[in-house]
């Protein structure tokens, strides 16, 4: 323990801005990546659930595909396969589209449980007092669904989070690349990927507790109802 202290003392003040700096480009892809699960996600719930057949069966065939898929796998094609074919994507943008892709689909699943959890005399009443059935989705059903998907949403967030590291195997600058060459040039594998875990534990706690509160709020509100 103390060779451990003794270590940190040593090169702690050179380590820890450079991982910093790399964590907070591991917090924007993480980012980017879940804004774009979620503007996918949502409509491919929504689009699962149709009454058209057509929709349901692509959006089930991409929900399987990206579910069947590593996430490892769809960044390779992105970022090696896609060049083939003349686009040419940097690492940290084929990261944010390769996560947001495959994350949709789980979003959408997280969704799509959501609102059918929502009692279906929602959805009726709304259309009885006169609203579209986009209008009813939109200011009934998805307000409610939501305090149903935060929980999962927040783990999905969480989840990703811890994903975006695979993004070093193409070397987009995020924190577990930025950890793996400060162990290489330092020889000090164990010191540097504690460091790191303790960084990616301490971004992920946040969100845990945000999620906790929200919840709490949003049970507040329902009792009062």
């Amino acid at each position: 323990m103390s060779d451990i202290l003794a270590v940190y003392e040593e090169h702690l003040a050179e380590w820890l801005p450079q991982l910093l700096e790399a964590a907070g480009n591991t917090l924007r892809m993480t980012a980017l990546a879940f804004i774009l699960a979620f503007i996918l996600g949502l409509p491919l719930a929504l689009a699962k659930m149709s009454s058209i057949a057509s929709l349901r069966w692509l959006a089930s065939a991409y929900i399987e595909m990206m579910r069947g898929i590593p996430a490892l796998a769809i960044l390779f094609l992105i970022y090696f396969g896609l060049a083939d074919f003349g686009l040419v994507f940097d690492a940290f943008p084929a990261a944010v589209i390769g996560f947001g892709l495959n994350g949709a689909a789980y979003m959408a699943e997280i969704f799509r449980a959501g609102i059918a959890s929502i009692h279906a005399g929602q959805m009726e009443a709304a259309l009885t007092v006169g609203l579209t059935p986009l209008s009813a989705m939109r200011w009934v059903v998805l307000p409610q669904a939501l305090r149903v998907v935060l929980p999962p949403l927040a783990n999905f967030g969480i989840a990703l989070l811890k994903d975006t590291s695979v993004a070093s195997i193409i070397s987009a600058p995020e924190l577990m690349l930025r950890a793996r060459d400060l162990a290489s040039s330092s020889f000090l594998p164990m010191e540097v990927f504690l460091l790191a875990a303790a960084i990616y534990l301490a971004m992920s706690l946040p969100i845990a507790f945000l999620t906790r509160r929200l919840e709490a709020r949003f049970a507040r509100g329902q009792a009062h109802v």
